[in-house]
């Protein structure tokens, strides 16, 4: 790891392009510490509805060999109905029989209204899928409109604090597991 990039794979959970979430992993992609490439992962609308089957087709296996190729995930989800967006929690299905989020280094970031809902449903459904979410990986975004400016930029300086915060402890978790702490 000490001669190579982090690789971190960012889905946000949104299939608007416009949307407080995407623009929330651009900002945090044209930010992020040099020796990280920060990749936005931009076809969760491809994905089929999850069947189970053995089947997958082209846009699962690229989405799982993406996780896979990842050093970490940092996940950006929305609440919708205070629940977890459809689109994103098809994809994370995907995973389920496969396994790529086992001991994956993953960071979470509910960015929404409110999202206490959500957050509580993906903390539970990532224990259940063994990913590992480190100490201080998770975080709580309430009311994210009003803390990104028209540019879709964190303005907010405690919530960028907050979010820095975030990717530091995903990195922090990364090179541990590369380190084999």
């Amino acid at each position: 790891m000490q001669n190579k990039k982090i690789t971190i794979l960012a889905v946000a959970g949104s299939l608007r392009p416009t949307s407080t979430n995407i623009r929330l992993v651009k900002d945090i992609q044209r930010w992020a510490p040099a020796d990280i490439e920060f990749i936005v992962y931009e076809d969760l609308a491809t994905l089929p509805a999850f069947d189970d089957s053995a089947v997958e087709g082209e846009p699962v296996a690229k989405w799982r060999r993406q996780l896979a190729e990842a050093d970490g995930i940092f996940l950006c989800s929305p609440e919708y109905a205070f629940g977890i967006p459809g689109a994103l929690k098809n994809a994370i299905d995907w995973t389920v029989r496969s396994g790529e989020l086992v001991n994956k280094p993953l960071a979470l970031v509910t960015a929404a209204s409110n999202g206490e809902k959500a957050h509580a449903a993906w903390l539970q459904i990532f224990s259940a899928l063994s990913a590992n979410i480190p100490e201080g990986g998770a975080l709580l975004i309430p009311f994210i409109k009003t803390k990104l400016n028209e540019r879709g930029e964190i303005a907010d300086a405690a919530t960028k604090t907050a979010v820095e915060a975030v990717l530091q402890a995903l990195i922090n978790a990364i090179k541990q597991m590369a380190a084999g702490t």
